[in-house]
């Protein structure tokens, strides 16, 4: 029997007078898969900042199960990040392994290791000494997939993993991320593929707002439950 990972409690989130995400409750299974989907303006990127604790709740509660608090780890949006800062792509990488070794600490040889390992894993081996500025978006998005490695959490949150990524990055990425869920982690990822979604991802939570559906992939999205998503965001029945 699966037990939460993560409850939410009619979770409201925003700034200010304006509620982006509204009276959300809900679960996500510990070992789930699960695609977080809805139309631009939905609120999928104000409740993954709710789900890892940037952006508290206007309303309601989230509560993480006791065994995985500080083990949750979030991919951001590539264009989160700054690319011209001088940093190389070892650097980026380690700077998972921030919770086991501290900020100022040398790396050390077992984490190096890790390191190493990570860069291997996504094809990077030989990428190290590059600045990340001069990678292409699929070269980039690797080299986050490879710091989430270092990570180690037992959640991993991917806000649009698989934006502006070529298909063989894409295919590859895809099989790590399921590695990992197969390894028994709670993965959440936004995402606009709905084919995909609908082939490879067991669970959906459909967002506009408010949840339009959460479950069941094949019973979320479905074309009444997608065109009322689509009036939500749009103002139709607000």
């Amino acid at each position: 029997m699966t037990s939460p990972v993560i409850e939410l409690d009619h979770v409201s989130l925003g700034w200010r007078d304006r509620i982006a995400v509204r009276d959300v409750t809900g679960t996500f299974e510990r070992g789930s898969l699960t695609a977080l989907v809805g139309p631009n303006g939905a609120g999928k990127s104000t409740l993954v900042k709710g789900l890892m604790g940037v952006l508290s709740p206007v309303r309601g509660t989230i509560r993480l199960a006791a065994n995985v608090d500080g083990k949750v780890a979030c991919l951001p949006q590539v264009g989160d990040l700054d690319k011209t800062f001088p940093i190389t792509v070892y650097d980026l990488v380690a700077m998972g392994a921030w919770r086991r070794v501290g900020w100022w600490r040398r790396v050390s040889t077992a984490e190096h290791d890790r390191v190493q390992h990570a860069l291997e894993t996504v094809g990077l081996a030989d990428f190290g000494r590059r600045i990340i500025g001069t990678l292409s978006g699929g070269q980039l998005q690797r080299a986050l997939f490879a710091r989430l490695m270092l990570h180690d959490a037992q959640v991993l949150i991917l806000d649009e993993p698989f934006a502006a990524v070529d298909t063989h990055t894409t295919e590859d990425l895809l099989a790590l991320l399921h590695q990992w869920n197969t390894e028994g982690r709670t993965v959440i990822a936004v995402l606009h593929d709905l084919d995909m979604v609908r082939s490879l991802f067991p669970k959906a939570l459909l967002l506009a707002g408010q949840v339009v559906g959460w479950g069941d992939t094949n019973q979320v999205l479905t074309p009444e439950n997608l065109h009322f998503a689509r009036h939500l965001c749009a103002g139709d029945y607000l």
